[in-house]
């Protein structure tokens, strides 16, 4: 698959997941809920409309295509996983966290709104993610939704995301006496960033596995493609932070360096992640084999987590 080609499939999908997201955080209530109070739905909206590449809806999309699945259904699993995602960066940019001031070029949730609205933004958004894959616009079989939403909350809770972000303000030393980094081995440092980053980008394929009836054996292949994509993209991250220029990705960077923070560049240095995230995009595409062409986006994918800019 062309660059071009690619860039359209990818920016097709960002479209359907805005247009979608648009009307799913309208002001008139679903059936079952009282109201929507403007304040929080607008900072909702604020969070979720008008950027952002849509990787892990991406992600779904083209899986679930691999096996014949392109429908609404398959969009509606793709932005639960974007709401999530959305809900993790509104919560990790609070002062309490991460503290950022901008996100995606624009001040973050709690900088345009408030602390509380931003706190309750990203409960909303969390929550509305497990709407969508528990109603059965989404798929006819219950047991499809119920996989759907198992997959979605191992890798975003207690074992996934959020126990990755517990275990990123530890390294950071934000429970420690003195206040000081932990220094991290790289056993940490890589189930660290699995939990935190990989998992999420792992659920958004086996979500597209799910959505599609792979069988047990292409399900198998595509969770080691996830791996592999979830460990590239962090490395780019890290690379990013390191090297990349605020005004381009989008936020401030050099943050992972000031804080003492153990990545796979400070573990590896520049020359040593970058050669980690070749092998890693390489392993990527070869778990794709037995797809033949048909897995050409999936595989063009994890090239473009190697060589993006923000």
């Amino acid at each position: 698959m062309s660059k071009d080609a690619f860039r359209a499939r990818l920016e097709g999908t960002a479209a359907a997941i805005e247009s979608l997201l648009d009307r799913l955080l309208s002001s008139s209530p679903m059936p079952g809920e009282i109201a929507r109070p403007p304040r929080v739905l607008d900072a909702m909206r604020y969070a979720m409309l008008g950027g952002g590449k849509r990787l892990r809806p991406h992600l779904v999309v083209e899986t679930a295509r691999l096996f014949g699945r392109e429908d609404e259904g398959v969009l509606r699993a793709a932005a639960a996983v974007e709401c999530v995602h959305g809900y993790s960066l509104v919560h990790d940019d609070l002062p309490a966290m991460d503290d950022d001031e901008l996100r995606r070029g624009k001040p973050t949730v709690h900088r345009a709104f408030d602390v509380a609205t931003a706190i309750l933004a990203g409960d909303g958004l969390l929550t509305l993610a497990f709407d969508m894959l528990a109603d059965t616009p989404t798929d006819p079989d219950p047991a499809v939704r119920i996989a759907l939403v198992l997959a979605l909350s191992r890798a975003s809770g207690l074992g996934g995301m959020v126990g990755g972000q517990m275990l990123d303000l530890e390294a950071e030393g934000r429970f420690a006496a003195d206040g000081k980094p932990i220094a991290g081995s790289e056993e940490d440092t890589l189930r660290l960033q699995a939990m935190k980053t990989g998992a999420i980008l792992a659920a958004s394929v086996d979500m597209g596995a799910i959505i599609g009836r792979a069988e047990d054996s292409q399900r198998n292949a595509l969770a080691a493609y996830g791996r592999a994509l979830g460990q590239a993209f962090q490395v780019a991250d890290d690379l990013l932070d390191a090297e990349g220029e605020a005004d381009l990705v989008g936020k401030a960077t050099g943050k992972d360096a000031a804080r003492g923070k153990a990545t796979l560049v400070s573990l590896y240095g520049v020359d040593g992640a970058r050669s980690r995230l070749r092998r890693l995009v390489d392993e990527a595409r070869d778990s794709l084999t037995a797809f033949g062409p048909a897995g050409d986006a999936l595989a063009r994918t994890a090239v473009f987590v190697a060589e993006r800019q923000s």
